[in-house]
């Protein structure tokens, strides 16, 4: 399951700031880990596990490597949350009569 992939992969709270760092610029390894407190290896080891479940794109320029958080990566996660969308209205309501039962 791509979803379960994607979400282990955002679960590192590390890997969650690399891709949100991402998000904005393209960025190579030493870019990346400025300002951080993470070897380069493991700054790599993170980009491999994002680029494994589709979040980061690497391109190479010669012996560098830059890598930029590809928006479509996240496209099996949002049709998940949206095929389970339907459920939460009702659960939420059903959710605020259990809260109001135990505030009295």
């Amino acid at each position: 399951m791509i979803e379960a992939e994607i979400f282990r992969a955002l679960a590192d709270p590390t890997r969650r700031a690399v891709y949100e760092r991402l998000t904005a610029s393209e960025m190579s390894v030493s870019e990346l880990r400025a300002g951080m407190s993470v070897s380069q290896p493991a700054v790599s080891q993170h980009l491999a596990v994002l680029r494994s479940a589709g979040l980061v794109v690497e391109r190479r320029a010669g012996r560098n490597a830059y890598y930029r958080a590809d928006p479509q990566g996240l496209d099996a996660l949002l049709a998940w949350i949206e095929r389970y969308r339907a459920f939460w209205p009702e659960r939420i309501e059903k959710l605020k009569t259990v809260l109001k039962g135990m505030d009295q």
